[in-house]
């Protein structure tokens, strides 16, 4: 797939190319500068660390346009009085679709810019737009028990619990095209 941007109410999302994970893997300011916003210092966010950017990297290469859009999204809320244009978060997918129409999301917000809805927007936003793609017929997500805040954010988004996750102490969830009610 090649993405375009997405708009929410309160965001930007822009789908991460090959070239935008090097320049995140480059340092903060060549990131900021090639993503032509602020960074802030806590970038990047909870588990989206230096291997996760590597691997979605090796990805984005060996899939060229059809992997952009599926594994990451920068969330951008827009300038206002108190600060200027500046990715808050990521989200995105673990990988394309499988066979089966089946896909996973996860999402991480920078410590500082939690608590204020924007990793809802990102995911209730990307659930929409991959399954607005030819395919996708399910996504799965996990969150850690310890983490109330984003066990919320999938069930305001129409996530349904399935049970365990595949560690001590995750929830598994999904959503199916047609059974959303977020």
């Amino acid at each position: 797939m090649i993405a375009t941007p997405l708009q929410t109410p309160r965001l930007r999302l822009v789908p991460a190319s090959a070239d935008h994970i090097q320049a995140e893997l480059d340092g903060h300011e060549a990131f900021a500068s090639f993503l032509g916003v602020a960074v802030p210092e806590s970038w990047p966010p909870g588990e989206y660390d230096e291997a996760a950017q590597r691997y979605a990297l090796r990805r984005l290469r060996a899939d060229g346009d059809a992997g952009t859009g599926w594994f990451g999204w920068y969330a951008i809320r827009p300038r206002d009085e108190r600060v200027s244009e500046m990715v808050v978060a990521i989200a995105g997918f673990y990988g394309l679709p499988s066979a089966e129409g089946v896909i996973e999301i996860g999402y991480s917000v920078c410590p500082e810019w939690r608590g204020n809805g924007y990793a809802t927007e990102a995911v209730r936003a990307l659930t929409e737009h991959a399954f607005a793609q030819a395919g996708v017929k399910r996504i799965l997500a996990h969150a850690y028990v310890e983490n109330p805040a984003s066990v919320r954010v999938l069930e305001r988004c129409g996530y349904t619990r399935l049970g365990p996750g595949s560690a001590p102490g995750v929830i598994r969830y999904a959503c199916s095209a047609g059974e959303r009610q977020g």
